[in-house]
């Protein structure tokens, strides 16, 4: 019977944290884990792209539009430098994805070996809140729980390196004694509800305006029918920042489409001829797309747009309502 892996273990925990797809490249810096996800009967699934930024970026697009963990995976050196174009993207976006790269073996590593690149550096910006390189045995499966964690509680990247020769030594468990972190492969994000007081003052700062301009972003992805029930008590028109691209249907007939850099003149017309504003956790919204008493359009409107800023998506506009659950 042959022995485990620490990148057999490596694959099994990405299993029990439900991760159904790898996005990589393969390269010899990684072939232990290549060979641990084969031997796994491909669960989960690699899938190859032609380039590892590439890689980098379906995970990010998985992420976004999937609201679940991406992962990505590349070898060492050439191979994780390319990644970072689409983990800046993943940092940016607040997209949680968790990059896998190789490493030299450890003995190499400071001799100056082909391919060699100090990977903590290059990666201490794009996943500033979690790079660890691992060294021994025993930092598994910790390592890759406290990444995918902190990534999806954080919404940010992180990674994690594992040297080439490392990912073929027999796994050995971290022993049950002092300084030894125990570790588990769950997570729950917290539900968060907006108070009481703030739901009234939502409510009547909404029953106050006369032509209601609603914007939504990733966050009101799971609360869709609130939005549009919103809307249709209210005769609001709904904009969407870039990450609520795929909230609410453009063929909806009070949804103007995208609004920023990218955005359409309807939505533009929309934030500017509106008296009330009411703003549902866009995650991607400059500066130049919100209403302003410095940039308002010239007819109907004489008086600075009501904003609301907040991150609630309500049943309706009677403070009576129960609350309702919000995601940011």
């Amino acid at each position: 019977m042959s022995s485990t892996t620490v990148a057999d273990v490596l694959v099994e925990r990405l299993q029990h944290w439900g991760v159904e797809e790898v996005f990589g490249y393969a390269g010899d810096g990684i072939n232990g884990i290549l060979g641990a996800m084969n031997r796994a009967g491909n669960k989960p699934r690699f899938i190859q792209s032609r380039h590892e930024e590439m890689s980098a970026f379906q995970a990010v697009g998985y992420a976004k539009y999937g609201d679940r963990l991406g992962v990505c995976l590349a070898t060492s050196g050439p191979g994780a430098i390319h990644m970072l174009n689409g983990l800046y993207d993943a940092k940016l976006d607040h997209v949680p994805v968790v990059a896998i790269v190789g490493q030299q073996p450890r003995h190499a590593l400071g001799g100056h070996a082909q391919q060699e690149v100090d990977l903590q550096s290059l990666f201490k910006d794009v996943a500033h809140e979690y790079v660890h390189t691992a060294m021994t045995p025993e930092q598994f499966p910790g390592l890759l729980d406290r990444a995918i964690r902190i990534a999806l509680s954080e919404r940010t990247p992180t990674c994690i390196i594992v040297p080439a020769d490392l990912q073929e030594v027999d796994y050995t468990p971290p022993p049950h004694a002092l300084k030894s972190l125990p570790t588990s492969s769950d997570y729950r994000p917290p539900r968060i509800l907006p108070e009481g007081e703030d739901l009234a003052r939502a409510a009547e700062v909404i029953n106050a305006g006369s032509r209601v301009a609603i914007l939504i972003g990733s966050g009101a992805r799971k609360a869709s029918a609130e939005v549009v029930e919103l809307a249709e008590i209210t005769g609001a028109g709904i904009a969407k920042a870039l990450l609520g691209k795929d909230v609410l249907a453009d063929d909806l007939p009070y949804v103007t489409g995208a609004i920023g850099l990218l955005g359409t003149k309807p939505s533009y017309d929309l934030m500017m001829d509106c008296d009330t504003w009411s703003w549902s956790a866009p995650g991607s919204l400059t500066p130049a797309s919100c209403p302003s008493s410095t940039r308002r359009a010239p007819s109907r409107s004489t008086s600075t747009p009501k904003c609301w800023a907040c991150a609630i998506q309500p049943r309706s506009i009677s403070p009576e309502m129960p609350r309702p659950p919000c995601r940011r």
